[in-house]
């Protein structure tokens, strides 16, 4: 399929999660990012979404490299982690947003740089998007069955449980964190530096998305998806056209 098929083939193909576009149509890290904002969208606004999506890919925005990426970022990806930020947190993303605008302007830094710059955020990111009440509620429950089970008065057991679930989800927040920043940063950080379209298509870009759109929910964004979603559309309609 490429970027110009018609609106109800794009719409299908967008809706069908199995479905890869062949290279010379779409970069694949655009085509995982499109596909995960429209699952993430509210029913009633996705297709409308997708729909202008494929107006502004059919001006044939330059995706050769990329600047829409780092856009992207600059814009929309970092300031929105950056406002719903615990305080003390927020200050981790200048120095990631600064090397986003350059890369944007052509200026980009090289892989020491970036993923020094990557490792904070990344932690940021994952502990935020960690599912902390389900962890939380989980633990709780198991602590204070076993409290229970082994003579512990009914306040006892839940005070534990308390407890336990406080202790270890925060722990588990950390694990996941560290374990994911160390999975996909220096991926990330080849990809920026080399600014290499395949090489961010192996860091899962839509895998980062949904964590991105769950750490926002997690801190109360209430259109996390949606804010998101504009802000694509603006960073291709940003991109210059091809030169050739």
């Amino acid at each position: 399929m490429s970027t110009t098929a018609a609106p109800e083939t794009f719409l299908a193909a967008l809706r069908n999660p199995t479905y890869a576009p062949p290279p010379e149509a779409w970069p694949v890290w655009l085509w995982s990012v499109a596909t995960a904002l429209h699952e993430q969208l509210p029913p009633d606004t996705r297709d409308v979404w997708a729909t202008r999506l494929h107006g502004v890919l059919g001006e044939g925005p330059d995706t050769s490299t990329l600047r829409t990426v780092h856009t992207w970022h600059t814009d929309t990806i970092l300031p929105l982690l950056s406002e719903t930020a615990h305080d003390g947190d927020a200050t981790v993303f200048t120095p990631l947003r600064a090397l986003h605008r350059e890369a944007a302007q052509g200026r980009t830094a090289d892989q020491d740089t970036w993923r020094t710059a990557l490792t904070p955020v990344l932690l940021c990111l994952y502990d935020a998007a960690y599912d902390r009440t389900s962890a939380y509620a989980e633990a709780h429950a198991g602590a204070r069955d076993y409290a229970l089970a082994n003579g512990f008065a009914a306040t006892e057991a839940d005070g534990y449980g308390h407890e336990y679930a406080r202790l270890s989800s925060d722990a588990n927040a950390r694990s996941c964190a560290e374990a994911h920043a160390e999975a996909v940063g220096g991926a990330l950080a080849r990809a920026y530096a080399t600014d290499e379209c395949e090489a961010y298509a192996d860091t899962f870009p839509d895998a980062q998305l949904r964590a991105v759109v769950r750490a926002l929910r997690e801190r109360g964004e209430q259109a996390p998806a949606e804010r998101l979603a504009e802000g694509l559309l603006t960073a291709l309609t940003s991109a210059e056209h091809p030169t050739r």
